[in-house]
């Protein structure tokens, strides 16, 4: 569907439009005057300190004890962006939200884990930053705090914070006789500590982990954790593990992750993933453009109103759908009236997350559709890796799998060797043998002659050997019902070229394994056709599988079961020479797995219809 298509709009459906918006207006008027309406949280009476209380100042420390927003109100001055000056921290929407996830956390006696994915300014650094001073000033002494963003000096930006709070601090709701001011701490420059409070705020960065190191950490605020640089040396996963680890599980710690979007696949978009399944101790906070106050523009009567009615296009359709006002529609087409395209006006101001992720114009395969194939990704039944050697596993019922959390199979339905519907296909995309190289993937589909329906129920993917890996190619294959073997074979074929052992690999499997996909390919010599074992990748074929993969994913014809697979389909990019490939610093080794095999089984008339006993499994050849 176009979505700059402009809608037809009868004048019945602009009456019932005009007469909605008016309720949404009331609603939205009434929500604000509720949202900071001055309501005493109910468990305030229950402290004892209000109940002793004799004078306003008394009141307000009891008060500020359980209500964050109320301290925020009366202790915390912030730099007004549009004048400059100094005013009271009232939180505005967005804020407000952010808090009821963290809140609900601490007053429950949990500990406080939230992962907030951001969009444009509406102040979420500076409300984590304020949060956590709430814990140190007011309820915990000896209470430290890290702050660790992509470059120190995001994350000296983000203690300036926290400085010119404790300079402007009411000094008669200071909690302690020592002015509030921050010291040195021992005169270390990364480290300061909250004077009369004995809390310590750590700086550091995702480029220098040695701040991180040997600090009795009970808050770690880490900030734009999408742009952590990921190598081999250190990735955002093992720095975050190392910095959290010691953080305890008690009430009142907590470990926020907050950044807008990078692309996906990266640490931030898998943890925000997990949060959303609710697999994660985190919570997922996130605020769409409409919920931010200042994006809309004030319509003076019907007349003006019915104009923008009738120039909305199908994605403004949606937009009122979603429950947006005729003011913020308006807003966004005008905003997007600035942008090149409505990709970009989607990733600066997302309506969803899944439009937060998405910033570039070069995908090949639409987000939309990607998430409507994640929707059937789940967690494995098995993840583990193969223990019996393949010298002892020459058939389907002698191979055994071992369990591990980490291992690189993962098995999400066991083969079904009853079922005559169902056969198997097993593709090999081979990667490299080092850490830094490509993966090497061995991806199994499932086909049902009722369903027609491709499903991938098995893969292993890991750094290995090209010999362990036919190995395991084989041995997986055999496990799924003498699997249709289908081995991309560029790298060994480049092996034999260079006096390689691929040759002898190529043979092995040959001899070992008679059900093995080969290609026809024109002899310049003989001048005659002959087959080779595997698929060989080229500009010609590599066409022909995305081509395949782009209409299964957009149709949805195919189940995928691995999130990293959707992952790489949303990093996957047509370059400006036309060819295909992997936005830099991703891969798409489990993605080639699924368009060389959903190609093989598409033209393959025999995974639907001929019967498997007289196929004699004597391989085929293309």
């Amino acid at each position: 569907m176009d979505k700059s298509a402009k809608m037809p709009v009868s004048d019945g459906l602009i009456r019932e439009m005009l007469t909605e918006d008016r309720n949404r207006e009331v609603m939205r008027e009434n929500e604000r005057l509720r949202e900071t309406r001055d309501e005493m949280p109910p468990d305030v009476y229950d402290d004892p300190g209000w109940r002793r209380s004799r004078s306003e100042e008394e009141r307000n420390m009891a008060r500020m004890r359980h209500d964050f927003a109320f301290w925020c109100k009366k202790c915390v001055q912030i730099r007004d962006k549009r004048t400059g000056k100094f005013v009271e921290f009232t939180l505005n929407r967005p804020q407000r939200k952010a808090v009821a996830v963290m809140e609900e956390q601490r007053r429950r006696g949990e500990p406080i884990r939230i992962v907030m994915l951001k969009a444009r300014q509406w102040g979420g650094s500076t409300l984590i930053q304020m949060y956590m001073a709430w814990i140190q000033i007011i309820h915990r002494e000896n209470w430290h705090s890290f702050i660790c963003a992509h470059v120190k000096d995001t994350s000296a930006t983000i203690r300036g914070m926290y400085s010119r709070m404790l300079a402007n601090y009411p000094k008669d709701y200071w909690p302690c006789e020592t002015p509030p001011q921050f010291s040195s701490y021992e005169r270390s420059l990364n480290t300061r500590v909250i004077s009369g409070r004995d809390c310590r705020v750590t700086l550091g960065s995702c480029e220098s982990q040695e701040a991180a190191r040997g600090n009795d950490i009970a808050m770690a605020h880490l900030s734009e954790v999408a742009f952590w640089r990921d190598t081999n040396q250190r990735s955002p996963e093992d720095f975050i593990r190392s910095v959290c680890s010691g953080i305890p599980l008690e009430p009142l710690t907590v470990i926020a992750l907050e950044s807008t979007a990078n692309g996906v696949g990266n640490y931030f978009h898998n943890e925000w993933l997990r949060a959303k399944e609710g697999v994660s101790a985190y919570k997922p906070v996130f605020v769409p453009w409409y919920e931010i106050e200042m994006y809309r523009i004030e319509l003076k009567d019907d007349e003006a109103k019915e104009r923008v009615i009738r120039q909305m296009d199908d994605y403004e359709m949606h937009l009122w759908d979603v429950g947006c006002s005729l003011s913020q529609i308006a807003w966004y087409h005008a905003k997007r009236m600035e942008m090149s395209s409505h990709r970009a006006m989607m990733a600066e101001y997302p309506t969803d997350d899944i439009e937060a992720f998405v910033n570039t114009g070069n995908d090949v395969f639409g987000s939309e559709a990607v998430e409507r194939l994640r929707q059937g990704c789940c967690n494995p039944l098995i993840t583990g890796d193969i223990a019996t050697p393949i010298a002892k596993a020459p058939r389907h019922a002698d191979m055994s799998i071992y369990t591990d959390p980490r291992g690189a199979l993962k098995i999400w339905e066991q083969p079904q060797p009853d079922n005559q519907d169902v056969s198997y296909v097993a593709v090999v995309d081979v990667g490299g043998r080092s850490d830094s190289s490509d993966y090497s993937v061995i991806a199994i589909l499932k086909t049902d002659r009722n369903t027609h329906t491709p499903e991938v129920v098995a893969q292993w993917r890991g750094h290995i050997d090209h010999d362990l890996l036919a190995e395991k190619a084989l041995q997986l294959a055999r496990y799924y019902c003498e699997a249709l073997l289908v081995v991309e074979s560029n790298t060994y074929e480049q092996d034999v070229s260079s006096g390689g052992q691929a040759l002898y690999l190529l043979e092995r499997i040959n001899m070992e394994y008679p059900n093995i996909y080969r290609r026809r390919v024109r002899d310049a010599v003989r001048q005659n056709m002959e087959s080779r074992i595997g698929f060989h990748t080229n500009a010609s074929t590599k066409q022909l599988v995305i081509t395949t993969l782009i209409a299964e994913v957009r149709d949805g014809t195919y189940i995928e079961r691995d999130n990293e697979a959707c992952n790489e389909l949303l990093t996957y990019e047509r370059r400006a020479n036309g060819s295909y490939g992997a936005r830099k610093g991703y891969h798409d080794d489990i993605l080639m797995t699924r368009a060389i095999g959903l190609y093989v089984i598409r033209a393959d008339p025999w995974v639907f219809e001929a019967d498997r006993a007289l196929a004699g499994l004597s391989g085929r050849v293309y």
